[in-house]
């Protein structure tokens, strides 16, 4: 077999790598002026911690918002662990970096979409994996956010 280079697995790391080095200066520094990110994340991927009733209503997908209250924000290469508050109730959670489907800093118009894709005809069984960096325009209004608003038409 003729060897090449995976670029899709080189991206990954790389992106990846970009939110890991956001979220160790957000921990050591707090946010900067309006910075705040929507971060969307797979709840059945390996490592996922979650609390049992926000494991339940999100059986497949979360998204969370790092804006106002958040504590005991720590980064490794693997992934972050952080408390978010749910309804005054704080909620410690892990998220892997291999979770994350989408990063979003609207208050600067940056996102990142990651993207599984199971090939019909790979015979291997091999997953290929997209990459969008995308600038979008947020709804400032929103509480609650469409990841369809993020999507390319």
């Amino acid at each position: 077999m003729a060897r090449s280079i995976d670029y899709g697995t080189l991206m990954h790391r790389a992106m990846r790598g970009l939110i890991q080095t956001v979220l160790t200066d957000v921990a050591e520094n707090g946010l900067p002026g309006a910075h705040h990110f929507f971060i969307t994340f797979d709840t059945t991927c390996p490592g996922v911690e979650l609390a049992d009733w926000l494991r339940e209503r999100y059986p497949a997908e979360m998204t969370i918002v790092i804006q106002h209250w958040f504590e005991n924000m720590s980064v490794t290469d693997e992934g972050f662990a952080i408390t978010l508050n749910f309804g005054n109730n704080p909620e410690p959670m892990i998220i892997p970096f291999d979770a994350v489907r989408t990063f979003v800093d609207p208050s600067v118009e940056f996102g990142l979409r990651f993207e599984t894709q199971s090939s019909d005809d790979d015979e291997d069984g091999d997953e290929d994996d997209a990459i969008e960096v995308e600038d979008h325009q947020p709804r400032q209004d929103a509480q609650i956010v469409s990841l369809d608003q993020f999507r390319k038409t």
